[in-house]
């Protein structure tokens, strides 16, 4: 009944061999149903429609997250080139395995941080997964003012209230829960990753507490943040079940109701 809505098997740090046993344990492992195969750029997003070809579990998000998006070294003046690069999302989206946008966003932790080139693109795949009518992953670190602000200029969280297949999911969310709770307002759903078992991790606790279980996911972000007692361990979409299970704990409810409810509400949002 688990359902990892965000991972990176992908991820260029695993050897081929690694990736290859990591498929074959997510095809193994009874407890999960599905794992999301996240892009963070182009290579990404067709290494993850690979991956996804050897798992009937394995789903994908095609796009370009804010930190490589600076790695592209495209002029923003220069139309052409921007349209390549987004004829090449687009042609990977039209794949029967991608299902959403992402990882799109804002991450402004670092020195180096280009906000123009981020916000720029993040707007375009915005307007992208509007135009293919596909949700969105939202990667936002330390933007979450932005992050916002540039959804609601976009029209993501009108679209979003229509009820079509468009959708905002706030990936391994680490905002407030006020924050966490005017994104639920807007027609957002929200998705919690293994920090949430981290010790002294309040900000996630209260998050969890006040989100309803219907507006939340579960994910891995895997290889990263794995979840105690994983943790310093290499993540796998597996580990999930650590994050359903420090929910159920914080909500006062079943571990199996925990993992069948957000099961659920990940299928609904991709379109599985």
């Amino acid at each position: 009944m688990l359902f990892d809505s965000h991972s990176h098997t992908n991820e260029d740090s695993f050897s081929q061999e690694e990736r290859a046993q990591v498929i074959e344990e997510i095809n193994n492992c009874k407890e999960l149903s599905y794992s999301m195969d996240i892009g963070y750029d182009i290579a990404s997003s067709i290494q993850a429609i690979e991956d996804s070809r050897k798992s009937d579990k394995i789903y994908v998000a095609v796009g370009i997250h804010p930190n490589n998006s600076q790695e592209l070294g495209i002029d923003l003046e220069d139309e052409k080139a921007v349209n390549a690069v987004l004829d090449q999302l687009r042609d990977l989206s039209k794949d029967d395995k991608v299902v959403a946008i992402g990882e799109i966003g804002l991450d402004y932790h670092y020195d180096d941080t280009d906000k123009k080139v981020q916000n720029f693109w993040f707007r375009k795949q915005i307007r992208l997964a509007m135009e293919l009518d596909m949700p969105i992953a939202i990667h936002s670190r330390d933007a979450d003012l932005d992050t916002f602000n540039c959804l609601k200029e976009e029209g993501a969280f009108e679209k979003a209230k229509e009820g079509g297949a468009f959708g905002v999911l706030i990936h391994c969310a680490s905002c407030s829960a006020e924050f966490a709770k005017g994104y639920v307002r807007e027609g957002a759903i929200i998705s919690v990753a293994g920090p949430i078992t981290y010790k002294n991790n309040r900000r996630g606790v209260e998050l969890v507490e006040q989100i309803h279980i219907s507006k939340l996911l579960i994910e891995t972000d895997s290889p990263y943040l794995a979840p105690v007692p994983m943790r310093g361990k290499k993540n796998r979409s597996w580990y999930v079940e650590y994050v359903a299970r420090k929910i159920a704990e914080i909500k006062g409810m079943e571990y199996e109701e925990v993992a069948r409810i957000t099961c659920e509400n990940a299928k609904k949002f991709y379109g599985i």
